[in-house]
């Protein structure tokens, strides 16, 4: 049995999958749409970037804000050297960097992250 339903413009009833009133010639759905995805990332290439520069691999992803966050993150960081924590603070945002921009990588060729 088809499902009905009525036209919106002339109040013909007709199939609820129709996209155009066969009575008036109105549309009445919206064609469907295709769903637009993110070019697919390699996480190791994402991985690699960070390993370079921090940050690299998060503007890869397209994550251009957070990349550029990471970038000012560093240079603290590295200015942070002069009284030791930048020792402990860099290697720890440097490994971050890394995993977070694999992990972002994986899940936008998932599906799960929008860029």
């Amino acid at each position: 049995m088809v499902e009905m339903k009525y036209c919106q413009h002339c109040g013909a009833q007709i199939a609820s999958e129709a996209e155009i009133c066969p009575k008036c010639g109105v549309r009445v759905a919206a064609p469907p749409t295709s769903q637009v995805t993110a070019p697919a990332k390699n996480p190791g290439i994402a991985a690699v970037l960070s390993f370079l520069f921090v940050g690299l691999g998060q503007i890869y992803n397209g994550q251009i804000g957070k990349g550029v966050l990471f970038i000012i993150l560093g240079v603290v960081c590295v200015a942070l050297m002069f009284v030791l924590i930048g020792f402990i603070a860099y290697p720890i945002l440097w490994i971050y960097g890394m995993y977070d921009a694999y992990k972002t990588a994986d899940r936008i060729n998932r599906g799960q992250v929008r860029t």
